[in-house]
């Protein structure tokens, strides 16, 4: 699916840049094993052997990229950079490849160089809990390597499973624990990266104190591989919690939502991690899509909208006890907040209602063609955001089953952050033309943000502008153009 904006970008990426050829594969075979090149110049790979590397899983961006490199230390991409800032040939990084902004996918035939077989644990420290690891490490064997040190890692997101640190890095993740820890640019110690030129930029500090001039690694989280290529990583992963329960509440309205917010955080303090937001649209989804069921038919009666609230502190008895009396005191209200609440009373039923939440993305990708839009926008006008949506597209003649089937919202109330969800039966020019700039231009009217953790990638060049000023732009463009003058890293993204 291509937007007029996307088609001028890739004709001008074809004026830029160099297409690769036998002799770059020459070179890279000096480098590289034959193993880690991956190509259809020297039909050592088909194009369906590519199409993995090629297109995002949402099957919404396609490259034609014919080479893919896989690299196993620092040097070798440092030298594959080298020759292609030398020969003008444009790059992606590709981690895990499991981006919803086509951030990871070429937009034309860009070398695709992926850091799946940098994959090793450089260090670990279990007093200060720093870790240092190659990017390609992916996110959920991070978290199995700490766990018996008895740390997590600081983020957790759906595709834990096959994202790796170093996209998560170079995106900015969010996800389902920011609450609690923080975003990456709080929790990342260091990175190692190769810079456009080829050199080697080593900032893997694993110190939690470091104030001795510019941050410089704050311009690579959640650059998007635009300034260089992650190879390291060096965070601080803290102390797993003793005990974690988790509560399901089912509302009878949105608006009861914040005032529930503001009870929760007041009485469960210090152990409050999550506090989920999700429609009662996306949770009959995830239900329908075997993602899991937390409360049953009668218990869902009149529920407009759940929230799922995670507590992880030192003592089971404890948090236990305070999450009882929450509990207690929502159901036996004057005026009750919510309709039914059900806690989690084994470590299954606690991933159960995980799942639940987690599940909504995969649910959505089965029901049909979603557009995601990733915004952060004020708390109280979640629900509005999500029905204005609706009743804009209905106005369109295009709510139904012959164009989009639902419109859903759901989210991390605690940072603002609203994934609101376009399920179509297909993605259509007419679609797209309702939705965009319809939907920038709401979040701009509340100063918010066009994306608020999936970064920009290739969506939303066109877009940054409701968000950024003239001369925050100005002054990204300067900043890339300082790093990377030739404009051979991931071209086309976070800027036009």
């Amino acid at each position: 699916m291509f937007s007029v904006s996307r088609r001028r970008l890739v004709h001008s990426l074809r004026n830029l840049h160099t297409s690769l050829n036998h002799d770059d594969l020459a070179h890279f075979a000096k480098i590289l094993p034959p193993s880690a090149i991956l190509s259809t110049l020297n039909s050592s790979s088909t194009s369906q052997d590519l199409e993995h590397y090629n297109s995002d899983w949402m099957g919404k961006y396609r490259g034609s990229s014919t080479t893919v490199l896989k690299p196993k230390t620092t040097e070798q991409v440092s030298e594959i950079v080298k020759w292609c800032n030398q020969r003008r040939i444009a790059i992606v990084p590709q981690g895990g490849n499991t981006g919803l902004v086509g951030g990871s996918v070429p937009l034309r035939d860009e070398l695709i160089i992926s850091l799946a077989n940098m994959s090793k644990v450089r260090a670990f420290d279990p007093v200060s809990g720093i870790l240092v690891a190659d990017a390609g490490c992916i996110l959920q064997s991070l978290t199995d390597y700490v766990a018996p040190h008895n740390h997590i890692m600081p983020i957790d997101l759906g595709a834990k499973g096959s994202c790796q640190i170093g996209g998560n890095v170079a995106t900015n993740a969010g996800g389902l624990r920011l609450l609690r820890y923080g975003s990456l640019h709080g929790t990342v110690l260091g990175l190692e990266v190769v810079l456009p030129d080829g050199t080697i930029l080593d900032q893997l500090a694993t110190l939690r104190k470091d104030n001795t001039g510019y941050d410089l690694k704050q311009l690579f989280i959640g650059s998007e591989g635009t300034l260089g290529i992650i190879t390291g990583v060096s965070i601080l992963t803290p102390p797993a919690p003793q005990a974690s329960n988790n509560v399901i509440l089912a509302l009878p309205s949105f608006k009861n939502v914040l005032p529930l917010y503001e009870i929760v955080k007041r009485q469960l303090s210090e152990i409050l991690s999550a506090f989920e937001y999700i429609d009662r649209t996306a949770y009959d989804l995830a239900v329908k899509h075997g993602q899991g069921r937390a409360l049953t038919d009668e218990e869902v009666a009149g529920a407009k909208c759940f929230v799922l609230v995670e507590t992880s502190g030192g003592r089971r008895e404890h948090d236990t006890e305070k999450l009882s009396d929450l509990l207690e005191h929502l159901l036996t209200a004057e005026e009750p907040l919510v309709t039914n609440g059900v806690m989690s009373q084994s470590p299954a039923q606690f991933s159960s209602l995980w799942a639940l939440r987690e599940g909504v993305t995969e649910a959505v990708s089965k029901e049909g063609k979603p557009y995601k839009y990733d915004i952060s926008v004020p708390l109280n006008t979640f629900q509005d955001v999500v029905d204005n949506t609706r009743e804009h597209l209905k106005s369109h003649g295009l709510l139904g089953d012959h164009a989009v089937k639902h419109v859903i919202g759901y989210g991390h109330v605690g940072d603002g952050n609203l994934h609101l969800n376009v399920v179509a039966s297909s993605y259509t020019p007419e679609i797209q033309a309702a939705l965009e700039p319809y939907i920038y231009e709401v979040v701009a009217s509340h100063r918010g943000s066009i994306s608020a953790e999936h970064g920009i990638g290739a969506m939303k060049t066109h877009a940054l502008h409701y968000s950024k000023s003239d001369v925050s732009i100005a002054l990204m463009k300067k900043i890339k153009h300082v790093l990377d003058p030739n404009g051979i890293m991931n071209p086309g993204k976070v800027l036009e």
